[in-house]
């Protein structure tokens, strides 16, 4: 069974992908029957921890919602053991340099490409037609986050080590790096300017770039400036919202 997401990416078009901060495997239901192309569930600042997306993943299986997993740090027992569990991706935190990227590449492949432990616990079942372990290489996406002025500086660098999918943009902490309020949706010339020349080096490779959105309308023209794989807001902030909107629409009617 391919990677539908990876396949999706590939053919050049745009993949929207739902954020998960909640450990609920009803919230994640929700989320997937609205029909994203994939779903990461968040292991470093949402409250997810290894058993909670395990049975997130396990939840969202019957929908056509590919499963990626952004673990807390590039540690290599969290990685394998998340793509054990059935992620068909990885999005890393603050990798900033080429020997960072080198060492995910290790930790998230078979040999030869890596040195990743066998041990395919749910992941195995993807493997219908053939042992799991013979696609993996080729179906698993391994996403560094490029978030602070050192990984910029080595982003190129980061692109080229084999086995890289692409990267994704982590806004907050990249402006925060730069001095300037840790925010999304992002207006400044210079952060733009980067953008530009990020998704410009990873083309050039014919590899994928992501960008974490607050708005619908900033994700589409994130997408309309060439990155592919777009995140908009999270479970936790459209459950918040829809419940401020419900009471203010309710007060106002009130009155």
């Amino acid at each position: 069974m391919p990677n539908a997401l990876k396949a999706h990416l590939q053919e050049g078009k745009v993949a929207l992908n739902a954020w998960s901060l909640l450990p609920s495997t009803y919230t994640a239901e929700f989320m997937v029957q609205a029909g994203w192309d994939s779903i990461t569930f968040d292991m470093q600042h949402g409250l997810h921890d290894y058993a909670s997306a395990v049975a997130c993943i396990q939840a969202c299986q019957a929908y056509p919602t590919t499963p990626l997993v952004r673990v807390p740090w590039g540690e290599p027992g969290i990685l394998g053991k998340v793509l054990d569990a059935g992620a068909w991706g990885v999005i890393i935190p603050m990798i900033n340099t080429e020997e960072e990227a080198k060492a995910l590449v290790k930790a998230c492949y078979y040999p030869p490409l890596g040195m990743r432990s066998n041990g395919p616990v749910r992941a195995a079942a993807y493997g219908v037609l053939s042992p799991y372990q013979s696609i993996a290489n080729d179906e698993v996406m391994i996403l560094p986050q490029i978030e602070t002025r050192e990984a910029v500086a080595n982003a190129e660098a980061i692109l080229n080590v084999e086995g890289i999918s692409g990267i994704y943009v982590g806004p907050s902490d990249l402006g925060f790096s730069y001095g300037l309020p840790p925010i999304l949706d992002r207006e400044e010339p210079d952060m733009l300017a980067i953008y530009a020349e990020l998704i410009r080096l990873t083309k050039a490779r014919g590899k994928v770039a992501g960008i974490q959105n607050m708005s619908p309308a900033y994700g589409a023209r994130m997408a309309a400036m060439g990155f592919q794989l777009i995140t908009v807001a999270s479970d936790g902030v459209f459950i918040g919202k829809g419940a401020r909107d419900a009471v203010a629409a309710t007060r106002k009617l009130l009155a």
